[in-house]
């Protein structure tokens, strides 16, 4: 297959689909640029390649056309700074002057389409919509992880117009090569951690992990479902008692496959949903009434940490606790510090879902990760083991 590195982008317009669906402030000035800096490595390979880059991505989400404060002219700047050249811009993403500009585009330039999602084509998976994109290129080239789950016009339709000419970015090669280390390639023992509040949003991603990993640890809200279901009070903690019987199955499945799976032994509890409401440590499964569990407890952690420094693939999704409260954030804390600390000591770590990417970022752990994920719901679903219509748009 074509890919980046071995692809001649002489005197080629190729088109990118990028993820610049990135936060802005009331002055429309970029407030996080992960996403965009994913992306300079890719532009800037073609750019050396002799090619030139027109990029197009979404913003927001558009109600019914053209939306100034989802103008991708916001990002403009940022964008300009970063690859240290002025970018040039449409006022459209098909029509006369995305033509008229493409048109005009020359080895080395860079140009930057109007928000895709002004059309509502786009989200449709439109086939004449994306021949409209793709004619104004010569290659495509798929660079947003974050919308690959999608089959919209410009993440998988526009594909089929480029049989001999569709390729990967590195964001999107990153995440696909890194997903598969752990899935299909992971050293063992591999460990997989799991948190945020619901089993309802994981119970797929559970039951397809069990035959791929040694461990799997459980946190955040979700663990109460499964403390439940091993006979625990959980006081007023967050259940979910239509699954507990679903629990139970995912349970004893680990137990026949032979995988670690580690339920939390001690939490800190509330008795109220507040970072200012009183607070103790207890026993995970003796929770009182009128009081809910919001972190994992200092056993846990202690117990946890163990697990992550004797494993050599880790994948983590979630947080341990209710980490944007002070209080109980130290859970999320300490088992980001030791995914970090069994990375530098050699382990393959891949951290993805928006509260995980949020805390390595809030405690600048990011570059001690060996593969942070842009993408949280194509992530999840790529690990649930579906197809990504994105992925197989490229691969076919």
């Amino acid at each position: 297959m074509k890919n980046i590195d071995n692809y001649d982008f002489r005197n080629k317009k190729v088109i990118v689909r990028v993820d610049f669906n990135v936060p802005l402030d009331a002055q429309f000035n970029v407030t996080d640029d992960t996403r965009i800096k994913a992306t300079i490595p890719t532009i800037k390979k073609i750019l050396q390649g002799g090619g030139s880059v027109i990029l197009m991505s979404h913003l927001g989400r558009p109600k019914g056309g053209p939306e100034d404060k989802f103008s991708l002219r916001h990002v403009l700047g940022d964008l300009s700074k970063k690859l240290g050249m002025d970018v040039q811009f449409a006022d459209d993403c098909i029509g006369e002057s995305a033509h008229r500009m493409s048109a005009a585009l020359q080895p080395g330039q860079v140009l930057l389409l109007e928000n895709l999602r002004f059309y509502k084509e786009e989200e449709a998976g439109d086939v004449g919509f994306a021949k409209k994109l793709a004619d104004l290129a010569d290659v495509y080239m798929n660079d947003a992880f974050g919308t690959a789950h999608r089959a919209h016009a410009s993440t998988a339709v526009i594909a089929r117009f480029f049989p001999e000419n569709k390729l990967f970015g590195y964001v999107m090669g990153g995440e696909v090569s890194s997903i598969n280390k752990v899935l299909k390639e992971g050293h063992k023992p591999v460990t997989a951690i799991l948190g945020g509040a619901k089993v309802s949003g994981k119970i797929e991603i559970i039951n397809n992990l069990l035959d791929k990993v040694d461990n799997l640890v459980i946190g955040g809200g979700m663990m109460f479902t499964f403390i439940k279901a091993m006979g625990g009070k959980t006081g007023n903690s967050l259940v979910e008692d239509d699954l507990i019987e679903t629990a139970k199955s995912a349970m004893g499945k680990a137990k026949k496959l032979g995988v670690h799976f580690y339920i939390p032994t001690d939490a800190v509890i509330a008795d109220q949903f507040d970072n200012e409401a009183n607070f103790k440590t207890c026993e995970a499964g003796v929770i009182p009434d009128g009081w809910m569990g919001l972190d994992i407890g200092p056993k846990s952690v202690a117990a946890i940490k163990e697990i992550i420094l004797s494993s050599s693939t880790l994948l983590w999704n979630g947080p341990m606790g209710v980490f944007e409260m002070d209080h109980f954030a130290e859970g999320t804390i300490a088992i980001a510090k030791a995914i970090a600390e069994a990375t530098q000591k050699g382990a393959f770590s891949l951290v993805g879902g928006g509260d995980s990417v949020a805390a390595v970022n809030k405690y600048h752990l990011s570059d001690q990760i060996s593969h942070v994920s842009t993408g949280g719901g194509a992530m999840l679903e790529f690990i649930e083991g579906k197809e990504l219509p994105g992925v197989a748009a490229i691969e076919a």
